[in-house]
């Protein structure tokens, strides 16, 4: 009975009417880590080189040939006598990109898939990305065409000023071209700013009448013939796939990505890849309608469009890498911020992807950094706030230090990871530390020093009332593992300190309609989104009336792209808003606060991947883009997961 029960909820999935993303800011192609992430920066396909997410050029070349006539898909036309494609519909869902194209009377579709399923580590994993094609015919008749494919060495590359070698080969039935740098510096640069420069580019088909060749010492490129006539010959694909060699360094140990265990090679992997392409695209499908409509359940339609967009950002923001000791370590680059790897910051507001559809990966984000303390190497009451800067984690970077924000969003964090996987292991393991750090917030949290926090672009802030709320929900999550884990005594001691804190903290904070942004008050408002930890893991730190009072005086406050950060200054952090807006308990309010956002998502004029810091005056990007912390739009989803 269970399996057809399942059956029949998937077909049920299946058969729903669902949409998805048609408009974004940038378009995702090939998605898997913060150096195998190439995008589209304008809405037309053929309108624009592609890019790293940086802006670089890292060009996918398209184009057909039918019935003789040549036509540009994708990329910028190189020659007048090319035909621009006509474009028909762009959609993305969670895991692909998919365009179609009319040229003359044959009609293409083209789909980019990265197969991040969170849920699978080693699909996950797996640094290949499908293209596939299909052709079919606009009028019922024959038309032949060909499909060509061209990708640029420059993916292996920082700069284009760099040498390449590229060679071809075939392993098990695949045949591939590859290109690296000719130096080779293995982890040899770090920073923000930057891309990779050691390992191996590869562009792969299984088709045995797929012709690879490489143009202009640069290109790697792939041709091959669709019949619009013949079910049997109207689809192809190819692969494009990056080998790092090694992924990152860790405390001096240089570790490999998670699938190198598991398949060895590139080559193997590429021969599995080709195996699984159908089933594989068939998984993705399926996860790509039941992530929509769950979030669309949640939050309704823009929120479940917000959702779709974010996804593949934010998992291809980290790199899931293979400990010593086969432990999972999911890492982040703090893209166009610092260039920081493990930042606990950027960890905190991109978890409830992680909580919904992977535990083991938010583990693989904060149990590094508490292992970091554990070890000696770390000797402060709170936690650091990274490991070192991206590729190289040998300690922390930042210059400063955040004290109350980073053990607050260790001691949530860790919580949260025993909610979702319902049990306490995970605190037991570490209590000592989160102990220390527990103790590190009653003394110095509730009103805080001069200090930086999370928002550190907008200086430094004393008295913070949100920083406090942070530090206190941390005290009542501290509470809630020390019962779970039988300990009453300690379990009450520090519930009894959340809730007198939280009593202190409307009375200090309270400004009549709304609470401050410091305890200072003036006339100030902030928003108060550390407050969602204390509505999800059901703390009972804060009156409704708190919450009520918030969002009533937020919905005054908006602006056409969105509800400010605080009364500092008109910009905004999307994820903040997000979490914010889960705080009302009202439908209605809700998605009141995420329509500005999504009028962001569509309509901003900076074209770039999706921005989480912009201006909610006229939508442009203030600073950040293609960063993990858009994975903070799942909050209402992991809301009603929890429910």
């Amino acid at each position: 009975m269970k399996k057809i029960f399942l059956f029949l909820l998937q077909l049920c999935i299946v058969l729903i009417g669902w949409s998805q993303v048609s408009k974004m800011p940038a378009y995702p192609l090939i998605t898997h880590d913060p150096y195998f992430s190439i995008w589209s920066f304008s809405d037309e396909a053929n309108a624009s080189t592609t890019r790293h997410w940086t802006g670089k050029e890292h060009s996918i070349e398209i184009k057909a040939t039918v019935d003789g006539k040549e036509f540009q898909l994708m990329g910028k036309r190189g020659s007048e006598s090319v035909l621009l494609a006509a474009q028909n519909n762009l959609t993305v869902t969670a895991t692909s990109t998919h365009y179609q194209f009319t040229c003359d009377q044959a009609i293409i579709d083209l789909n980019f898939l990265s197969p991040l399923l969170a849920a699978d580590l080693d699909l996950l994993s797996r640094p290949v990305s499908y293209i596939d094609f299909k052709a079919s015919s606009k009028d019922g008749q024959h038309h032949k065409v060909v499909i060509h494919v061209g990708v640029s060495g420059d993916i292996a590359v920082n700069d284009t000023s760099e040498s390449l070698q590229i060679s071809e080969g075939a392993s098990n039935g695949i045949q591939f071209l590859k290109v690296g740098s000719t130096e080779q510096k293995i982890l040899g640069k770090k920073g923000d700013d930057v891309r990779i420069n050691w390992g191996y580019g590869y562009l792969a088909s299984a088709d045995k009448n797929t012709r690879l060749k490489i143009v202009d010492g640069k290109f790697l490129t792939a041709d091959f013939q669709l019949e619009t006539n013949s079910l049997k010959n109207s689809s192809n694909y190819v692969m494009v796939a990056y080998d790092d060699l090694y992924s990152i360094q860790y405390f001096q140990d240089n570790l490999s990505a998670w699938w190198k265990k598991i398949h060895g090679s590139i080559e193997q992997l590429l021969s599995t890849a080709a195996k699984e392409h159908t089933s594989i695209l068939a998984k993705c499908n399926l996860f790509d309608k039941s992530l929509y409509n769950d979030a669309k359940m949640s939050g309704g339609v823009q929120y479940a469009e917000l959702c779709v967009a974010a996804y593949r950002q934010s998992l291809a923001a980290h790199k899931l890498v293979r400990g010593k000791n086969d432990e999972v370590l999911f890492p982040q680059k703090e893209n166009f911020s610092n260039g920081s790897i493990w930042t606990v910051d950027v960890t905190y507001p991109s978890a409830p992807l992680t909580l919904i559809y992977n535990p083991a990966l938010l583990k693989g984000m904060v149990e590094p950094l508490i292992v970091y303390s554990e070890s000696g190497k770390w000797t402060k009451p709170f936690a650091a706030h990274d490991l070192g800067t991206y590729p190289l984690a040998n300690g922390q970077t930042y210059p400063e230090d955040m004290p109350v924000e980073e053990a607050g969003n260790m001691i949530l964090l860790s919580a949260a990871i025993c909610k979702a996987e319902k049990n306490f292991t995970f605190a037991k393991k570490h209590w000592e530390t989160l102990t220390q750090w527990v103790e590190f917030l009653v003394k110095d949290g509730f009103d805080p020093a001069n200090q930086l926090c999370t928002d550190d672009f907008a200086g430094h802030l004393a008295r913070n009332v949100n920083l406090s709320m942070k530090a206190i929900t941390g005290i009542g999550a501290y509470a809630q593992m020390a019962k779970g884990l039988g300990d009453a005594a300690t379990a009450v001691k520090f519930n009894t300190i959340a809730k007198e804190y939280a009593s202190k903290w409307i009375g200090m904070s309270d400004e009549g309609d709304h609470y401050a942004l410091t305890f200072d008050k003036n006339n100030t408002w902030s928003q108060k989104y550390n407050l969602v930890w204390d509505k999800l893991l059901k703390l009972d730190l804060f009156p409704a009336m708190v919450y009520n009072k918030e969002i009533k005086y937020y919905l005054s406050k908006q602006n056409e792209f969105g509800l400010p950060l605080d009364s500092r200054k008109t910009y905004t952090k999307s994820d903040w808003i997000i979490w914010t807006a889960t705080l009302a308990n009202e439908r209605k309010d809700f998605e009141a606060l995420i329509t500005p956002v999504h009028h962001f998502l569509t309509n901003t004029p900076t074209r770039v991947p999706l921005s989480d810091w912009h201006e909610t005056t006229n939508g442009k990007k203030v600073g950040f883009q293609a960063r993990s912390v858009v994975g903070g739009y799942f909050i209402k989803m992991l809301e009603q997961k929890w429910k």
